[in-house]
């Protein structure tokens, strides 16, 4: 399960450092950046309780090992995409098989292991986060510069092919069976009423620095809003509804999801900006950007390794902490680019005190969210966390994305990043309010 959710990641990352090569070979513009990640962590995040839901009704096992041969065989396809807009698809179709793979790795944890153990389980994940955040910009960074039997960036995707066929070997040898219910039913027009809302909104996101008439953001936007209150409404009368209501109903998860939007928004939104601002702002070669995003990723190993034992101990105040250090870390890089104009290699300080702030963050936030959840409620929550770190992850790198391009008009690069990094400190913040209502122990430790 933790060698599926590197590959998750290495999937989710690596288009931070391969996108400007990407436009580049096909000569595409820049309002498409977003969207060679966006694409995946939309399709992934929209149809995650789907996929959760599925690994109940037939099985974890079976489930997670058709998402795993069909996300080889999408990361295939997107290794030889021949336009642009063919990528994007093949993302999309990348990140719905995802949505069958990732998601039953909480339920096989969460029925596997004794509640007491729970928290050195989930304490496992914060490191996982950590190794793949670093391999993710610097494997692309020295795919992309080794440029292997010529294939450039398509090489990065390539890795992605390799890595699932060794995963299938192991995961038919390993993976417990775990009892199908064929008494959970599935619910096709929530997921497509869910799916069609958050495209919407996005692409209306994404497409106000496309050149395009005025009215394509806002016909999108007015279908992507339609389509969520379609989706509530949906929800509302279903008599078995795609998300457990008894989840929502619970104050702690409820804030655990708003806290874990905002935290993974966050955490994109620094990352994407720092690239755009390196490489497109600044002109750097795709290993030094790397090597300087790399920092933030060190500051995550750092914490991951030494806080995982402080996960059960601690709870919500270790995600305090992290919160607090994202906050001085953000502050510290708004100095950087305002008073600062030499070496790109200082930003590196900043996103290593940011990248602290992350570690601190990353399995804490699944495991206090999910520490007043029931058993009978772990496929469900399992999909709606994973859902809100995806969706998260689509519309940080959105909204980052406009905000640099917006600002830095092609002409001022550092006055695109303080406007990016102003709204990631006002996210941070919110966050931090609403952390009092997160459960105080993490799952497991009651």
């Amino acid at each position: 399960m933790l060698v599926a959710d590197v590959i998750d990641l290495l999937s989710s990352t690596v288009t931070n450092i391969a996108t400007p090569s990407i436009l580049e070979a096909f000569g595409a513009p820049d309002w498409l950046a977003p969207w060679l990640g966006a694409s995946y962590a939309l399709a992934l995040g929209s149809m995650l309780v789907l996929g959760a839901r599925l690994g109940d009704r037939h099985g974890a096992r079976r489930v997670f090992l058709i998402g795993l041969c069909g996300f080889g065989a999408a990361s295939a396809l997107c290794a030889f995409a021949p336009t642009a807009g063919t990528l994007v698809l093949f993302r999309v179709i990348q990140g719905a098989f995802g949505a069958l793979m990732i998601p039953q790795g909480f339920t096989l944890l969460l029925r596997s292991f004794p509640r007491d153990k729970l928290g050195p389980v989930f304490g496992l994940f914060g490191p996982l986060m950590a190794v793949s955040s670093i391999s993710g910009p610097v494997l692309a960074g020295l795919v992309i510069s080794a440029d292997p039997l010529g294939l450039g960036w398509r090489a990065v995707f390539v890795v992605n092919v390799l890595v699932a066929a060794a995963l299938l070997v192991l995961a038919i040898r390993t993976l417990p069976r775990i009892e199908a219910d064929a008494a959970v039913t599935l619910d096709p027009l929530a997921v497509i009423l869910l799916s069609v809302g958050l495209l919407g909104v996005l692409g209306a996101l994404t497409l106000l620095q496309a050149p395009l008439t005025p009215w394509w953001p806002v016909l999108l936007g007015a279908l992507g809003i339609a389509a969520l209150a379609a989706f509530v409404a949906q929800q509302r009368r279903a008599r078995h509804p795609l998300l457990a209501p008894s989840l929502f109903r619970k104050r702690s998860f409820t804030a655990g999801v708003v806290v874990g939007v905002g935290f993974f928004a966050v955490t994109a939104g620094v990352l994407f900006a720092t690239t755009l601002y390196l490489q497109i702002g600044l002109g750097l070669a795709v290993l030094p950007a790397a090597a300087i995003v790399a920092a933030a990723s060190v500051g995550i190993i750092a914490a991951s390794f030494s806080t995982r034992a402080l996960i059960p101990k601690l709870g919500r105040r270790l995600l305090l902490i992290g919160l607090v250090l994202l906050l001085v870390g953000v502050s510290g890089y708004l100095a950087v680019i305002a008073l600062a104009s030499g070496s790109p290699w200082l930003v590196a300080i900043p996103l290593f005190i940011c990248g602290l702030g992350m570690g601190c963050g990353f399995g804490t936030v699944f495991a206090v969210a999910l520490g007043d959840v029931d058993d009978s409620e772990t496929g469900s929550a399992s999909g709606a966390l994973n859902a809100a770190q995806q969706i998260a992850t689509a519309i940080g790198a959105a909204v980052i994305s406009i905000s640099y391009l917006g600002a830095a008009g092609g002409t001022s690069p550092q006055a695109g990043l303080l406007v990016c990094l102003f709204i990631v400190l006002v996210c941070t913040a919110l966050s931090l309010l609403t952390l009092p209502l997160l459960p105080r122990r993490a799952a497991g430790t009651h």
